[in-house]
């Protein structure tokens, strides 16, 4: 059986896309990096050492952006992009996880 069909992407600038894609880079870089969610300090820290390249590219995009005039971002289309992209599950491990009983 087929997986269903993903809903297409909005149409996007190409800055757009590489803002769209550093950041959701950058959300899982924190995921890994979270003292909560986390069990292995190596990955941990293989994930901070990635992080400023990363961060690098997506100011890199938005200069991009801003330098061709694009002075606003369309938060609903890139938050259209970032749902399309699973970017809620992977923001949510960026997040503390739920209590535990004790």
């Amino acid at each position: 059986m087929l997986p269903p069909e993903l809903p297409p992407l909005p149409a996007l600038t190409r800055a757009e896309c590489e803002v769209v894609d550093h950041y959701l880079r950058i959300v899982d870089l924190l995921g890994r990096i979270n003292p909560a969610r986390g069990t292995d300090t190596y990955a941990a820290l293989r994930a901070a050492q990635a992080l400023p390249a990363q961060v690098a590219g997506l100011r890199d995009a938005l200069t991009v952006m801003h330098q061709r005039g694009e002075r606003e971002l369309y938060a609903a289309t890139l938050a259209r992009a970032l749902r399309t992209l699973d970017g809620e599950r992977r923001a949510g491990r960026v997040t503390l996880p739920p209590e535990q009983p004790t």
